[in-house]
């Protein structure tokens, strides 16, 4: 990273880059994943997501709202040791409804337009990832994090 590009610039990249993490929560003490389209806020401090209530996932939730997000801009290629970074961002998990809530849908749908009936899907659950901090690894070994609250 050069001087001028800022940890938050790293992140602001990737998550334009990636519409796809991988959402960990927490099944009863066993790490559950599942891949997600997600959208993040602006500010970086929040992602959307958007889940049948049915699911394990949306259980877990409840059971236990924290949670990891996993994105990343790998190719599978060797230059990726070299190229590739990883963010892991940790924050908790609420289901949102009401007017926020269709605020945060119409957020989500605008960037995944191709899932705009699964997210209006009346078994469908808005969820608001409010982030504690993220890490951020390139080169497989320089670690950055940031705070949204620094």
């Amino acid at each position: 990273m050069s001087q001028a590009e800022s940890v938050r610039d790293v992140l602001r990249r990737v998550l334009a880059s990636q519409r796809y993490a991988v959402l960990a929560t927490d099944s009863a003490g066993q790490p559950y994943t599942s891949l997600m389209a997600f959208a993040a806020s602006d500010d970086l401090r929040e992602f959307t997501l958007i889940t049948e209530r049915g699911t394990h996932k949306y259980a877990n939730l409840r059971a236990n709202p924290r949670v990891a997000l996993f994105i990343d801009n790998r190719e599978n290629v060797g230059t990726d040791t070299r190229d590739a970074v990883a963010v892991t961002a940790l924050g908790e998990a609420q289901e949102v409804d009401g007017e926020e809530g269709a605020r945060l849908r119409r957020g989500y749908v605008a960037r995944h337009p191709y899932l705009e009936s699964f997210a209006g899907s009346a078994s469908s659950a808005v969820l608001r990832v409010r982030l504690k901090s993220c890490l951020v690894v390139r080169r497989f070994e320089e670690v950055l994090e940031w705070r949204p609250d620094d």
